[in-house]
């Protein structure tokens, strides 16, 4: 009895699980079916490796042009007055006139200021004066002299008497002129800062002058271009409010590089003949070392490098085959190829990731 019972109970189970494995049967088939066209797509692109390389890339292409080409460099600089001077007297004093109008251009050797020279004026006349009776004194030697009324050494006396009374004028006088300032050159007279009758000694600026009829532009650049820049290279510079481009030339070139910022100071000039360039203003410049008259210039990101320089995609025959290249100029977006491209050469600029060489490419329409 207990056998029977236990055969049954084992029936039911195996029924249980028959019905389990059943259904897992089922639903593994189902996967299966749903699985094989995908499955048999792999196989049949794996077992045709031509496939992918047949498959043919959309791309944008670029015809390569030649065309002129500007080497140039960007800097900042200041404008600076062609010549600039602190106006300051060179005697201590009570200033007696002021002959300048504050902005106004002045001529060369105009006074400008006189300080009080009444004690230096007064010794001059006494200097004056005693130079008179001295050559008087010696024109009356003279005649003895030849009389053989005096010796030699006598006369010699009175002329030596006679040249310390002119130097002594002299001294007189080049005191006087350190008294009086006047303008060194030609130039606009900025605002002054004394008034007549004031006290001003030389430690004080009366005012200052500049010539601004011709500025200079003073900027610095990297060492690695001064072997590129010689005295005659021409510039071009903006200066904030006016907006417009100016032009000059370099005439000089400081011979020492600066060892903390590894550059070389340089200046420029240019005509200013409106005056509305003023001295301190910030510049914008360019300057300008070579012109390449048929240079072929192409994006940047279509360049590629690697670990033997730089290559480019071409697109010749529906395929794209590979440039290496050399590059010269870098600008902001495009950079020069010097050598691996020709003028008309077409250029794959699009999908560069996905390229290599062989690859079927196609042109996108409306490129």
């Amino acid at each position: 009895m207990l056998l029977f019972i236990n055969c049954r109970v084992f029936k039911q189970f195996m029924n249980k699980t028959f019905k389990v494995v059943l259904w897992l049967i089922i639903v593994g088939g189902i996967i299966v079916l749903l699985a094989l066209p995908k499955i048999r797509q792999s196989e049949k692109k794996q077992s045709s490796p031509q496939g992918a390389a047949n498959e043919e890339l959309p791309v944008n292409i670029l015809i390569a042009r030649s065309a002129p080409l500007e080497m140039e460099l960007k800097a900042s600089g200041t404008i600076l007055a062609n010549e600039e001077v602190e106006l300051k007297t060179e005697a201590s004093g009570k200033v007696t006139g002021v002959y300048f109008k504050e902005g106004s251009v002045i001529p060369k050797g105009k006074l400008l200021v006189k300080i009080n020279d009444s004690e230096l004026q007064a010794q001059y006349q006494r200097a004056e004066h005693r130079i008179q009776l001295s050559q008087e004194n010696e024109r009356r030697s003279k005649i003895l002299l030849e009389k053989g009324g005096i010796s030699q050494a006598e006369y010699d006396a009175v002329i030596n008497e006679l040249n310390i009374l002119k130097s002594e004028r002299a001294l007189i006088s080049a005191q006087i002129a350190k008294t009086e300032i006047t303008a060194p050159f030609s130039g606009t007279i900025g605002l002054k800062n004394i008034s007549e009758g004031s006290y001003v000694s030389p430690s004080v600026t009366v005012a200052t002058l500049q010539d601004i009829s011709k500025i200079k532009i003073e900027f610095s650049i990297p060492e690695k271009y001064v072997a590129r820049v010689r005295a005659g290279n021409k510039i071009v510079f903006d200066v904030e409010g006016i907006g417009k481009n100016f032009s000059g030339e370099i005439y000089a070139i400081d011979p020492k590089i600066d060892p903390l910022t590894r550059t070389v100071q340089i200046r420029a000039i240019a005509v200013n003949p409106r005056s509305n360039i003023f001295p301190g203003a910030f510049a914008s410049i360019t300057l300008v070392f070579d012109k390449i008259p048929d240079a072929i210039l192409v994006p940047s990101e279509v360049v590629i490098p690697d670990m033997k320089g730089y290559k480019i995609y071409l697109y010749k025959s529906g395929k794209a085959e590979m440039a290496k290249v050399e590059l010269g100029i870098r600008k902001e977006k495009e950079v020069q190829i010097v050598q691996g491209l020709a003028s008309g050469d077409t250029i794959i600029t699009t999908g560069i990731l996905q390229l290599k060489p062989g690859k079927r490419v196609k042109i996108k329409t409306g490129n």
